[in-house]
């Protein structure tokens, strides 16, 4: 990808991530790349990977949409993180008195912090947010698999969606600070036995949710 496609896609992610395109528009390629200042193939070339992404829809001859999450898109979701995320804390677990996951544990106990310091003050959805996926990320990178890596970014955007729905109901917050404690408390003992089951849950609860709001 060239430095105008990079560009230009940040560009296009930073406005629907901020909120600045709306949902109930569409938008047309020719006029908003020329709003924005951006040459029509890099805008092009963007669009078609925010659509492989699940950030927009696009519609033949008439431009685009911002991607309304169906209940599909909520069971895909959570199967992917549920495969990816349950195979890693097991081999976390089984690997728990290395000196990489040690150095995990200790990355992770931080986030933990900025978790519990945004629980017991702001209770700010975004912020709560940022750490919680940095949570999820660091044990996806743990094993160094750069296919992981690569399918769980391309799902971000989506569980960040449905992890700010999910968040907003009462007692969501308190629940998942809880369940991260419970899967690394779970993971710095080796409990290999139980802990798929205790990361599935931690999955199982807001897919539940999720499902409910649409």
């Amino acid at each position: 990808m060239t430095a105008l496609n990079e560009q230009a896609y940040e560009h296009l992610q930073n406005l629907i991530l901020s909120n600045q395109l709306s949902y109930q528009q569409v938008y047309s390629e020719t006029k908003l790349s020329k709003e924005l200042g951006i040459s029509r193939t890099p805008f092009r070339d963007a669009i078609h990977r925010l659509a492989q992404e699940g950030y927009v829809d696009i519609i033949p001859s008439r431009g685009f949409t911002l991607h309304q999450l169906s209940k599909k898109d909520v069971e895909e979701t959570f199967q992917i993180r549920s495969a990816l995320e349950c195979y890693c804390t097991l081999q976390i677990a089984k690997h728990a008195d290395t000196p990489d996951a040690a150095r995990l544990f200790g990355e992770l106990d931080l986030i933990m912090e900025k978790l519990r310091e945004i629980l017991n003050t702001t209770q700010s959805i975004p912020a709560f947010s940022k750490y919680d996926f940095q949570f999820h990320t660091k044990i996806i990178e743990y094993l160094k698999n750069e296919q992981f890596a690569s399918v769980f970014a391309t799902f971000l955007y989506r569980m960040q969606r449905l992890a700010a729905l999910s968040l907003s109901h009462e007692g969501r917050m308190q629940d998942t600070f809880l369940e991260h404690q419970a899967i690394l408390d779970t993971m710095k003992r080796g409990d290999t036995e139980h802990i798929y089951e205790v990361t599935l849950q931690h999955m199982e609860k807001p897919r539940e949710i999720n499902l409910e709001d649409l």
